[in-house]
């Protein structure tokens, strides 16, 4: 079943509507055409009660003017590209820096911000499907991009994102979803003692930016590894290079024996609700962030709870940062008469 409701009116003056997706899974998500944002998810927990377990707002106004980038869709270009510049094909593109000197998660107006075409698909796994073409030059970038991206409620008790975008110029592309996720609730404080595990034995250096230095690091038996199961806050302020990140993990894990295939890659586990995520993804990394730098004074996340540092988990399957700028990184680039194609899925049980 698809609810459709009204969710607001965007500043292009567009019509905004909320799209509920249920099947009697226990699972069950709210999702709006603006942005391709996840409003709600809601999950049964170990006594069957229902938790919503992202972040987010109650009302339009709040993803037009919050930080954060809560539930959106990311794009062209997720996370950071240095001195918001790339060359292609030996022309220079500029890119608008809306993050001191470099661009992130899209630029001046990202996929985030948005209105996407939307059709909705019935059935025993209901699907949301939305569509955006971005023009050639948009936000600096070359060649016009039709993208669609595809929610679908699973019957196990699982939320599908299913990307695949063409072009008709050669361009880059690296899509995500940016969902806060806290499975003890929205507003239900730290998320210091979720447990989580994340198949990975690298991670790309960065400098004090978040921007990729080139290098690889090893990360097995330090602060960042997750190959065993432990604590997400276990490790918090853990070393120097996390504290200048505000206290916390942002940082790009490169995933183990990566073939392009769908896979188990991470797992977060909330000790009260008991509920269990696992992340299933064909991509070959995964941005973890753990909202160091929610503010408190900015715009209250539903039933007015504060943004509090260190109170959810962003899982932004992806290729590497920056890629474009580090010929040895995993392409970002799309070919015309190629199709961009990435799948996750976030399952859950408890």
């Amino acid at each position: 079943m698809i609810i459709k409701e009204p969710f607001g009116i965007s500043p292009s003056g567009s019509e905004v509507y909320a799209y509920t997706l249920e099947n009697g899974s226990g699972v069950s998500a709210r999702i709006t055409n603006f942005g391709g944002t996840v409003i709600n998810l809601w999950v049964q927990d170990r006594d069957g009660q229902r938790r919503d377990v992202v972040c987010g707002f109650d009302s339009l106004e709040g993803y037009l003017t919050a930080g954060g980038y809560q539930g959106a869709v990311i794009g062209r270009v997720t996370n950071r590209i240095s001195h918001s510049a790339f060359t292609l094909d030996k022309k220079r593109y500029e890119l608008y820096p809306n993050c001191g000197t470099f661009t992130a998660h899209g630029g001046k107006i990202g996929f985030n911000k948005r209105v996407w075409g939307a059709v909705c698909e019935d059935g025993d796994e209901p699907e949301l499907v939305l569509t955006y073409v971005s023009p050639d030059m948009e936000e600096g970038y070359p060649g016009t991009l039709t993208v669609r991206v595809t929610y679908k409620l699973l019957r196990r008790g699982a939320l599908g994102i299913s990307y695949e975008a063409v072009t008709d110029k050669r361009t880059i592309i690296n899509l995500t979803n940016h969902s806060y996720f806290n499975l003890e609730g929205c507003g239900s404080g730290s998320i210091a003692d979720h447990i989580m595990w994340i198949d990975a034995d690298t991670m790309n250096e960065q400098d004090f930016d978040i921007i990729p230095t080139g290098k690889i690091l090893n990360i097995k038996g330090g602060v960042y590894d997750f190959t065993r199961p432990k604590a997400v806050g276990r490790d918090f302020d853990g070393d120097e290079d996390m504290k200048k990140q505000c206290g916390g993990y942002d940082n790009n894990f490169i995933f183990n024996g990566y073939d392009g295939t769908l896979k188990k890659r991470c797992t977060l586990e909330a000790p009260v609700s008991g509920i269990k995520m696992t992340v299933y993804t064909d991509q070959p990394c995964v941005g973890v962030y753990t909202a160091n730098m929610l503010d408190p004074d900015d715009v209250p996340f539903k039933g007015g709870a504060k943004q509090i540092p260190r109170s959810a988990v962003c899982f932004e399957t992806q290729k590497m940062p920056d890629a474009v700028n580090n010929p040895s990184f995993t392409s970002t680039v799309l070919e015309p008469g190629d199709c961009y194609v990435h799948n996750t899925v976030f399952a859950f049980d408890c």
